[in-house]
């Protein structure tokens, strides 16, 4: 008797590239961002309760250039993940579903992550004007 392989499901190459799956990943990738943000904060805070000695490695660190790419990234993060939780709340109000407005709703959503996270940093760098 010949033994006959299942089908397997499609593969990824099948489906072609689409602004959701994107912003989905993207979503996703924020959260672990986020996650490792919490730690490092985390560390930062028993690096500050433990002495001005803990606290000058970990905030030498975190101003070297890696810590300050990492610190830009997670503020992004913060920020892709808080306008998509708005987006998401439109969405459960039943609005935005159609192709357009939901790749709509998508650019604008990195848009503004993008403005916020610049004005941000242009305030941290700045001093906030004062």
């Amino acid at each position: 008797m010949e033994r006959l392989d299942p089908p397997l499901s499609p593969h990824i190459s099948v489906y072609r590239w689409q602004v959701g799956n994107t912003l989905s990943f993207l979503h996703r990738f924020t959260v672990v961002m986020l996650t490792l943000a919490a730690v490092i904060l985390t560390v930062w805070l028993l690096a500050m309760a433990s002495g001005p000695g803990s606290y000058l490695r970990v905030a030498s660190w975190l101003e070297s250039p890696v810590g300050v790419l990492l610190l830009f990234g997670w503020t992004f993060s913060f920020f892709y993940h808080l306008c998509n939780g708005i987006r998401h709340l439109v969405w459960d109000a039943g609005y935005g579903f159609e192709t357009g407005q939901a790749r709509a709703s998508g650019m604008a959503v990195v848009a503004a992550a993008v403005v916020f996270t610049v004005i941000f940093w242009m305030i941290v760098v700045t001093g906030g004007g004062s």
